[in-house]
């Protein structure tokens, strides 16, 4: 088991929610990755029009164990 962990930021984007946005970022990061252990939100935007919320965005940070 490694000590150590590497973090690494995304940018999620969903249609529907903050939520997805982030589940959206994880799914891609869960393809490439292994030993993923945690993320941390660091921000949330969206694009509104008309006063309507369009577009979200979650930036979030990735955290997974480094392989020896």
């Amino acid at each position: 088991m490694s000590n150590t962990a590497k973090v690494i930021k995304l940018v999620g984007n969903s249609s529907d929610s903050w939520e997805h946005a982030a589940q959206n970022a994880l799914d891609d990061a869960d393809e490439t990755l292994e030993n993923i252990n945690g993320i941390e939100i660091e921000s949330q935007t969206a694009d509104v029009e008309d006063g309507q919320i369009q577009h979200y965005r979650t930036t979030v940070h990735v955290s997974f164990e480094l392989q020896r």
